[in-house]
């Protein structure tokens, strides 16, 4: 009896210890389960951060480009008075493109608190789904590499000499390259870039598909449960968001010299 109790007086701290090890351990990986899981709500919201901080750069470059103008208007014999009004309308230009990406960057965080309070611990990770949307595109790529009939009927899709089909490999080298390794260590920017790069990836090949002739195929229903809505609903948005500044940035600017009516500048 006493070697026992001569054991157990020793080594008593090694249950506390353990213990303790187990304690850090399952929190460590339900912290870290937790954080895969709202990877895209992270990634939302640091979108958001970002799109504000452009949004106040381009403010501040309205009010500098402001001070220009009266600066040229009260001093006619300096020259750059015609240069201060085009900095001026191309600041402004720039702040409103700011503000619908921080309005489109908002969206998306609700969208993405609304699907993460959705999602279940069975549903698929945000890094997997963006995972699964870029294997699918390198799939339907691969087809026209090993299937004869599609190789045939298509020679352009396979063809580097194509300028759709040369965008399309760029996009793809792209993506591979802004392909996460570790998909438990993803953080909110690498998620962001990865996103943006597979969704470059889907337009690209859908291009070079149409280029080529390739008929399109017929879209699927809209899934019947909730969870299936908000992914949609997301998906679009994140989208819409994307792709506004390009679109914005393709509205005609006004003709150099002259403010845009009812404004004086």
């Amino acid at each position: 009896m006493e070697p026992i109790l001569l054991i157990v007086s020793s080594w008593w701290w090694l249950a506390p210890a353990a213990a303790g090890a187990g304690a850090a351990t399952y929190a460590g990986l339900t912290t870290r389960s937790r954080r895969a899981r709202r990877l895209e709500l992270d990634a939302a919201r640091h979108e958001e951060s970002q799109t504000y901080r452009a949004l106040v750069a381009a403010k501040a470059r309205v009010r500098s480009a402001q001070a220009d103008v009266l600066t040229a208007k009260s001093r006619p014999t300096l020259p750059g008075a015609v240069d201060a009004r085009r900095e001026l309308q191309a600041a402004r230009q720039a702040e409103k493109v700011a503000s619908l990406a921080l309005r489109a960057s908002r969206s998306r965080v609700k969208a993405g608190y609304a699907q993460y309070r959705a999602t279940s611990s069975r549903d698929p990770l945000p890094i997997d789904r963006l995972y699964a949307s870029h294997d699918a595109v390198n799939a339907r790529w691969l087809a026209y590499e090993t299937d004869v009939e599609k190789a045939l009927a298509y020679p352009q899709m396979t063809d580097p000499r194509h300028p759709a089909t040369v965008a399309f490999f760029q996009a793809q080298r792209e993506a591979l390259i802004k392909r996460p390794t570790l998909r438990d260590r993803v953080t909110p920017q690498q998620y962001v870039e990865y996103r943006v790069a597979v969704r470059d990836l889907e337009m690209a090949f859908d291009e070079a598909e149409r280029r080529a002739g390739v008929p399109r195929a017929p879209q699927s229903a809209p899934g019947a449960t909730a969870a299936a809505g908000l992914t949609a609903a997301a998906a679009v948005i994140s989208e819409l968001a994307d792709r506004l500044p390009s679109l914005i940035a393709r509205l005609p600017q006004p003709r150099n010299g002259q403010p845009p009516a009812g404004r004086v500048p």
